[in-house]
């Protein structure tokens, strides 16, 4: 599950600005993916480009090696407004059960 997640924030935040792999793991983790590591983001990022969900390019950097950006495409802006839906839906069905727990453990 989580993957899924995983999936359909880092679009999120690449349809927001174009970003680097190491500044897309800090701004995860300040919304909460603390866990999350390279060993997991990279291999998902060359994932979604595969799929054609969001493309790269290098920009040199000033303070060091150039840096791989990453842009997300119309193929995962698609995918991105199916994955909002989805979430919608999900979350709806989570509150519920969250807030009616007490009525369904008596079943």
């Amino acid at each position: 599950m989580i993957k899924g997640l995983l999936e359909g924030s880092i679009l999120s935040l690449i349809k927001q600005n174009e970003i680097y792999g190491y500044e897309l793991i800090e701004k995860l983790r300040q919304g909460g993916f603390n866990k999350v590591s390279e060993g997991t983001i990279y291999p998902l990022l060359l994932r979604l480009q595969k799929e054609k969900l969001i493309s790269a390019y290098f920009i040199e950097s000033k303070t060091g090696p150039r840096r791989k950006y990453y842009k997300i495409t119309q193929e995962g802006l698609e995918f991105l407004q199916d994955f909002e839906g989805e979430w919608v839906k999900l979350e709806k069905s989570v509150i519920y059960f969250l807030k009616h727990r007490e009525e369904h453990s008596r079943i």
